[in-house]
């Protein structure tokens, strides 16, 4: 099954197989292999050192700079997918149908299919089913900067410079980014209520409990009363959306043993997605970076250049970002606030260069191989870890019951003690 989808998160073989085998960028597997490592290591490490998982809300953590990486990666393969388009219909409905491909696997993996690996059940209840998620995102962000390569290029980098030459994806990146902005601090989020059915309340209706929350604020980039939440309710619905958002482990909500405190704020027990619709047009524009980024490989020959233009770039996106974040937009994740797309997309960009100078410039493989290898099989891979597959096959091995196993050894030595 993943087999079939792998060229979604990889450069597409077909469409470079006019390129020699030797023209393959090493540098982008191995970068692709770091963001499957670093997300491995995030899920089932995070829970033991908190420190590395990712920040309850404002601030960033290593699990935070993952998406980020993953959608710039994919902002690069694409300019090099399509640096030359003989035919931009053709080109447009492949693309399109990747991302679509895309979209339902991340829909079939995330949504719930997969779950309950203790009791080995599985299935999803299409009333509660999670429509976005990591591969949503990617796809998302993947149909934007193939369709701004395909239908808004103007020229080489060469021929016109890095601003001129794609002048067009500059002003969509601007247009979406201005957009986000707008809807973050103009829509106006009034008080709201949600049910839900089994926590400690004492408003029972119909069998369910409900908690109101008190907003009527306009701007607020809270976990409460940000519109971003505010639009994933009244477009997806609030049983669609993530069930254990991380702002659960504030200090206000007072976690203990995997539950919210009775006493903790209404909105600590409501659903909340990080890979939300507001969100996901500044995710769009981590790719537009990346796909800027692979104009660079794609139309300049010198080592030289091609690592002094992304140098330049990333650091000067990290200034912005840092300014940003110094006036007051704060770094959040879960909003993929403007600050913190701008220093996450300038991070990937400074770890791509450096990568590219240890493992294209001076052939230093030996040691990134194995990364380079998880590179080439990153969907199979992130199938395999976010089906639980790889998890479940780990548990079946015990001695005499099954209850003796590995990773029930671990998540009581580590997780739970």
């Amino acid at each position: 099954m993943a087999a079939g989808y792998r060229g979604l998160l990889e450069i597409d073989e077909e469409q470079l197989k006019s390129y020699k085998r030797s023209s393959r960028v090493s540098s982008l597997d191995v970068f692709r292999g770091l963001c499957i490592f670093l997300m491995m290591l995030v899920d089932y490490v995070g829970s033991i050192f908190p420190i590395i998982a990712h920040s309850p809300w404002n601030g960033l953590h290593l699990a935070d700079f993952v998406m980020p990486f993953f959608l710039f990666i994919a902002g690069v393969s694409l300019a090099l997918v399509y640096k030359k388009v003989s035919n931009r219909v053709d080109a447009t409905w492949k693309a399109v149908l990747k991302a679509v491909k895309l979209f339902f696997l991340g829909v079939f993996l995330q949504g719930g299919f997969f779950h309950g690996i203790n009791s080995l059940t599985y299935g999803v209840d299409i009333e509660k089913i999670r429509w976005v998620g990591i591969l949503q995102r990617i796809s998302i962000g993947y149909v934007v900067a193939a369709l701004c390569e395909i239908w808004l290029s103007r020229g080489t980098h060469r021929e016109l410079g890095f601003f001129k030459g794609y002048y067009w994806h500059w002003f969509l990146a601007f247009s979406l980014s201005a957009i986000y902005l707008g809807l973050s601090y103009g829509l106006y989020v009034p008080d709201w209520k949600f049910e839900i059915s089994n926590p400690s309340s004492l408003l029972p209706i119909n069998g369910s409990y409900v908690y109101m929350v008190k907003c009527s604020v306009r701007g607020d980039l809270g976990p409460a009363c940000n519109s971003a939440s505010m639009i994933d309710r009244y477009v997806l619905g609030i049983d669609h959306l993530y069930a254990k958002p991380v702002y659960r482990n504030l200090k206000e909500c007072n976690m203990t043993n995997g539950q919210v405190s009775e006493s903790s704020p209404s909105w600590c027990h409501a659903p909340s997605d990080p890979e939300g619709l507001l969100s996901s047009l500044t995710a769009a524009v981590t790719c537009i970076i990346g796909l800027q980024c692979g104009h660079v490989l794609a139309h300049i020959q010198s080592h030289k250049e091609r690592i002094q233009s992304w140098s330049l770039f990333s650091v000067s996106l990290f200034l912005l970002g840092m300014f940003l974040a110094f006036i007051g937009i704060p770094v959040n994740k879960s909003l993929y606030t403007i600050s913190y797309m701008l220093i996450t997309s300038a991070s990937a960009g400074i770890i791509f260069c450096a990568l590219y100078f240890l493992v294209d410039v001076h052939s230093y493989r030996c040691v990134t191989s194995p990364l380079e290898w998880m590179g080439k099989h990153s969907l199979s891979i992130f199938v395999l870890v976010t089906s639980n597959i790889a998890i479940i096959a780990i548990q079946g091995f015990y001695w005499n019951k099954p209850e003796n196993n590995i990773i029930r050894w671990i998540v009581a030595s580590f997780v739970h003690r």
